[in-house]
């Protein structure tokens, strides 16, 4: 009996400890809030989407307060407030009005996917919890925001006395996501093992429920929610129930720059591009297997076309798919006709577009498509997957003209690719001014001008 007194005695101690000083730091924080917007953005290298969406953001922020501070919370070790103004300009052509504060991290680890084999979205979930703690303890901002898409941050921000502010690019758990998993779909997110599996399926769908709850808990910390498309809106709004803080904010897409590019191609070696990240769920390999057979299936007297990959690899896992692209192109026997371009900068970015006849990208439930857009305003026709953003909002008619594609599996990709190959010059360059037109509704100027009308309530006025 003693020792079980003594037992529990010693856990009671440890955890008043541990309450002790969990209040000690965040009565801390509180105290010593800094007058600055910190960004939440634990990877400053990833060069994708969500990278632009951060300077702007900066930018924006820079521009409309003035009297408020950046600081980005990175766990890029090399990062300095000088590198990462310049890695802006020389990658997505932004330019920041002065260099961020850099607030570096060193619990990254914890949101790596390679450290949950298993259960890996809540895992890194509850990882950025701790990410996040670290983060505020160093550094204790007026404003926490979030670019990244880690909403279990929020509640600890909350207690940090900070305003959450949020632009999500997708949720981290879909209404999809779960009809995929109860039709037993094997897909990137979910393994051909619980796939096959009744049993495993309904206990992936228990789970995915039961995580669904808590992102929606989470997420409802937010005090502005912006998002970027409709998929993600209506996925956001039925998930966290705030509709009223939700903001559908398209992101920015260099338009102004890629459109003085002329719509004429070459046409003795027509290119098609691919520009995404080496993630699995880009799915790169549909996109080479959909090329052979079009090539296979081209006519003697045509050219043969070039399929271009471009983007950039996080971590070595996106480097080791990158060399299995390299290998299975040469085992489809096209070696010859692809080209590999890894963390290429912006003004190679715009040259390798500005030659393409035609933008390939086919991950399923792309929740907007940043480089759809980018392909339409570079002339370059869009072969896009039928599902979510590119179906919802980009790859729509303008005027009542086709702007692009939309496919969903390798022969409907394969069919386009040799619609646009085979295409008269006149059509293609006429379908690609509509795509051009189009493009312009996701200009970065606009995404500024929505951005500031969003957070003006939130960050106030400059005084």
């Amino acid at each position: 009996m003693a020792y079980k007194v003594l037992i529990w005695t010693l856990i009671s101690t440890v955890c008043a400890l541990i309450l002790k000083l969990v209040s000690v730091a965040i009565i801390g924080g509180r105290r010593k809030r800094e007058r600055a917007v910190g960004f939440f953005h634990p990877y400053t290298n990833d060069g994708g989407g969500g990278e632009r969406v951060l300077w702007c953001a900066v930018k924006a922020v820079q521009e409309d307060r003035p009297d408020l501070h950046c600081a980005v919370f990175t766990g890029d070790h090399d990062a300095s407030p000088e590198s990462l103004m310049a890695r802006a300009l020389e990658r997505f052509g932004v330019k920041l009005l002065y260099p961020p504060k850099v607030v570096h991290l060193y619990k990254r680890k914890w949101i790596e996917e390679t450290t949950y084999p298993r259960f890996t979205m809540i895992g890194q979930s509850f990882g950025s919890v701790y990410l996040s703690w670290e983060a505020l303890c160093k550094f204790t901002p007026l404003y926490y925001f979030d670019t990244s898409g880690y909403a279990f941050t929020y509640p600890v921000a909350r207690m940090f006395g900070c305003k959450v502010i949020c632009y999500t690019h997708y949720p981290t758990i879909s209404l999809d996501m779960l009809s995929h998993v109860r039709g037993q779909s094997s897909m990137y997110n979910n393994d051909a093992l619980i796939a096959r599996s009744i049993w495993l399926s309904q206990c992936k769908v228990i789970y995915y429920m039961f995580f669904g709850w808590m992102y929606g808990f989470v997420g409802s910390c937010a005090h502005l929610a912006m998002v970027n498309s409709s998929w993600t809106q209506s996925h956001i709004e039925k998930l966290w129930g705030i509709p009223d803080l939700i903001k559908r904010i398209y992101p920015p897409c260099d338009t102004s720059g890629l459109q003085v590019l002329p719509l004429e191609r070459p046409v003795r070696s027509p290119t098609i591009i691919s520009v995404a990240q080496f993630r699995p769920e880009k799915a790169h390999t549909l996109q080479l297997e959909a090329f052979s057979i079009a090539v296979r299936q081209l006519d003697a007297d045509m050219p043969r076309p070039k399929l271009q990959f471009v983007g950039s690899c996080r971590n070595e896992a996106d480097e080791e798919r990158l060399q299995n692209l390299k290998r299975l192109a040469t085992e489809l026997k096209v070696e010859e006709d692809v080209e590999f371009y890894k963390n290429v900068m912006y003004s190679d970015l715009m040259r390798l577009l500005g030659g393409a006849v035609a933008g390939i990208h086919s991950m399923i439930d792309e929740h907007f498509g940043i480089s759809v857009v980018e392909y339409m305003a570079a002339g370059a026709i869009p072969i896009a997957h039928n599902s979510a953003g590119p179906k919802m909002d980009i790859v729509l008619e303008e005027d009542g003209q086709q702007t692009g594609f939309l496919a969903q599996n390798v022969e409907e990709y394969a069919d386009a690719i040799l619609k646009i190959l085979k295409m008269p010059e006149t059509e293609r360059v006429k379908m690609a001014a509509a795509a051009r037109r189009r493009a312009s509704r996701f200009s970065e100027q606009r995404f500024y001008e929505d951005f500031k009308a969003a957070v003006r309530p939130i960050l106030g006025n400059s005084s």
